[in-house]
């Protein structure tokens, strides 16, 4: 989503902001977009699930998509509009079904981005070790935990885990540094493969031009379920981890 909105944000100017939800919005939306209105935008960057959109006068609008979340450009608004940024050139909808999704404006990063935990692709193998040999739980759960490592969602868990070849319930702390470090490789690879092919399009994801992802297309185990696994054939298994649905092979993820 950063990649495809910052060539059409970057050195524009807001010349007007409308907000449609209250759930969405954290703060007064008259306020919010007064506040906005004239700044030009000089970055956009990410930060864990955050896009972060950082403005003139030292003000950051840090966006968080939620499940349905997007942002769409020079997008006609729809019936799920919930925030409307009208620019000198084009504009930019925020689109949101199920509003999920967090608008936050301030002067520095929101107090839930700020304590996350290092970024899941900037994270070196020494530290990723550190940080699992300190905590203690199953895998799955600790790697949702964006405290934990920000960034990575339940898709990329699941492909992570068969990449390495660990059980979703294996403990963090139990495993050998071989296949911790198997497991930081796999989380890297598995990360840039996705945003190489623009996410994971499982229901109505699409970027910002509207263009579905494929990296649905290349999944291992992810919505696999009784589907023979692509290394052993044995079929793909679903349980329910931390609340999430998740995939694995039996056979080739051992505890």
């Amino acid at each position: 989503m950063v990649r495809t909105v910052t060539p059409r944000l970057l050195g524009r100017q807001i010349l007007q902001a409308r907000f449609y939800s209250r759930l969405v919005l954290r703060g007064d939306a008259a306020k919010t977009a007064a506040r906005l209105c004239g700044r030009r935008i000089e970055a956009i960057r990410r930060h864990g699930k955050f896009i972060l959109i950082e403005l003139s006068g030292g003000l950051t609008l840090a966006i968080h998509l939620g499940m349905t979340g997007g942002l769409l450009w020079n997008a006609e608004p729809g019936p799920h509009a919930r925030a409307v940024f009208d620019l000198d050139t084009g504009r930019l909808v925020y689109d949101d079904p199920r509003q999920f999704g967090r608008i936050e404006l301030g002067a520095s990063l929101p107090e839930r981005a700020a304590r996350l935990g290092p970024d899941a692709l900037e994270v070196g193998a020494d530290e990723f070790a550190a940080r699992l040999a300190a905590r203690h739980g199953r895998i799955k759960p600790l790697l949702l935990n964006q405290a934990f490592l920000r960034g990575l969602g339940n898709i990329y868990v699941d492909e992570s885990l068969f990449c390495a070849r660990i059980h979703p319930l294996a403990s963090g702390a139990r495993l050998s540094p071989a296949r911790v470090r198997r497991l930081h490789a796999a989380i890297q690879e598995v990360l840039r493969t996705a945003v190489e092919a623009g996410g994971s399009s499982i229901s109505d994801y699409v970027d910002a031009d509207g263009r579905a992802g494929s990296f649905q297309m290349q999944h291992q185990v992810y919505g696999r379920e009784g589907a023979p696994c692509t290394r052993c054939g044995t079929s793909i298994r679903r349980i329910v981890v931390g609340q999430r649905g998740t995939h694995y092979c039996p056979k080739c993820q051992r505890a």
